[in-house]
């Protein structure tokens, strides 16, 4: 099995490394990397249009390569498959991120965008967030997905699954429970600061409150359980879609 790693952290990140290891060491996986070749978090799904995309190459083992791109997540999963940076994989994993990709932050995620570019160019794809910013060993959460991946598969179909794991030892996580997507609710804070130059910036931060529904992604991990949870990527309301064809019929 041929698998695709890309991220949003960047190609030196410790998840996509950690995870690297881990998979290279498996019988059976050939893995590359294509990935941002610096930060890009929640750049979401946008691509680069008016800028080259410069490509770095790094060895990996057994005479593979990895690639650098100095884009954005989805333009790393456009140019690895579309311009054949590499022969076209049959499973597309990015991650791990460090930090949760839990309900509706899922928009802005790159790690999720790169994933569900993967989807639409017809590669099953798992997106892979270690659900801290502080929990920095990642070789839990990697050696689990190792362990899990053919169970994922056979779960994930041709879509996408949106994995977040606890940031904490192993021994300490609850379980696994297959969820819907919460509502992060967020309080945003511009500050508004002015630079030595007297121009006028902005500043944002602010402070989440996530839904307590019982069956969200947002309490699973509250609670210390792995979240699990497919999504498509048709956007389209189905119920407004039959009224407004009702309505319509009517006419």
């Amino acid at each position: 099995m041929h698998i695709l790693l890309t991220n949003d952290d960047g190609y030196f990140a410790p998840g996509i490394q950690t995870l690297y290891e881990v998979l290279a060491n498996h019988n059976g996986y050939d893995v590359s990397i294509v990935a941002p070749d610096g930060q890009r978090s929640a750049t979401g799904h946008s691509i680069t249009l008016f800028n080259p995309l410069f490509v770095t190459e790094h060895l990996l083992k057994e005479s593979f390569k990895g690639f650098a791109i100095s884009g954005t997540p989805s333009d790393c999963v456009k140019l690895a498959i579309q311009g054949e940076l590499i022969p076209k994989p049959d499973l597309l994993i990015s991650g791990i991120n460090q930090g949760p990709n839990l309900g509706t932050d899922i928009f802005y995620s790159g790690t999720v965008s790169a994933a569900m570019e993967g989807v639409l160019l017809g590669i099953p794809s798992i997106a892979v967030s270690l659900a801290s910013f502080e929990y920095q060993d990642f070789e839990p959460a990697a050696a689990y997905l190792a362990e899990n991946l053919n169970l994922f598969l056979k779960l994930n179909h041709k879509g996408l699954i949106n994995l977040n794991l606890p940031g904490k030892p192993r021994h300490e996580w609850q379980g696994l429970k297959v969820t819907r997507l919460g509502k992060a609710v967020y309080e945003n804070i511009f500050e508004q600061r002015t630079d030595p130059r007297g121009r006028l910036y902005y500043w944002q931060s602010g402070t989440m409150t996530p839904d307590n529904e019982s069956d969200t992604d947002l309490r699973a991990i509250q609670e210390d359980f792995i979240s699990i949870t497919p999504v498509h990527s048709d956007l389209t309301d189905y119920a407004s879609l039959s009224f407004w064809t009702e309505v319509l019929a009517k006419k």
